[in-house]
């Protein structure tokens, strides 16, 4: 028993704020605390849906591929807004395998055939519903089968890079590579290379 346990939740009102491209909502909630006392708390939720993301490794290179694209985010925030990121996709009512698979080959242009599922996580619990599922798979050079770039209907432009396991890492530790989900995948990768290349 924890003393969570008698913490009490109920929904009194969730309004839709936006409903342009995602869901934004403003919730209203009683919340009664571990020591009994029960406020009106209000809470911004923004609901994109779930997605998934992938490590593509190339044992006989070491090298992973990943995806520059830019995030306007990222870009109002301070930064370029061009990440580097692992492939990723919302999941758009298709299963985790599946619609990670569908967004290897529309940014990369790679076919996988064996995604491996690792774990999945909230990325900001705080503020967005999210779940992303997160895989790796092994690729090749033959495995590139189009040339990828994103989908043109969702005005994605898309370049294909690949680098070497140590310099993601490296990258990483320079802040070049600053994208939370490609973070989680390339120290996943560092930890377990040796399954990866088995």
């Amino acid at each position: 028993m924890t003393k969570f346990d008698k913490v009490k939740i109920e929904i009194l009102k969730d309004e839709t704020l936006s409903k342009n491209w995602y869901h934004l909502r403003n919730i209203t909630y009683n919340y009664t605390n571990s020591r009994g006392e029960t406020k009106v708390i209000r809470r911004e939720a923004y609901d994109r849906g779930n997605g998934a993301t992938i490590l593509l490794f190339d044992p006989r290179r070491q090298t992973v591929v990943l995806v520059r694209q830019f995030r306007m985010p990222a870009h109002v925030n301070g930064h370029d807004g061009w990440l580097l990121e692992a492939p990723a996709g919302l999941l758009d009512d298709d299963n985790p395998a599946e619609a990670i698979r569908r967004e290897v080959t529309e940014e990369t242009g790679y076919v996988v055939r064996d995604v491996r599922f690792l774990f999945k996580s909230f990325m900001s619990p705080g503020s967005v519903t999210e779940i992303i599922h997160f895989f790796a798979a092994i690729v090749e050079s033959s495995d590139r089968v189009e040339e990828g770039g994103g989908a043109a209907h969702e005005d994605e432009d898309i370049e294909v890079v690949e680098i070497p396991l140590d310099d993601a890492m490296k990258m990483v530790e320079t802040g070049e590579i600053c994208d939370g989900k490609t973070i989680m995948l390339l120290q996943w990768a560092a930890l377990n290379r040796a399954s990866l290349t088995a």
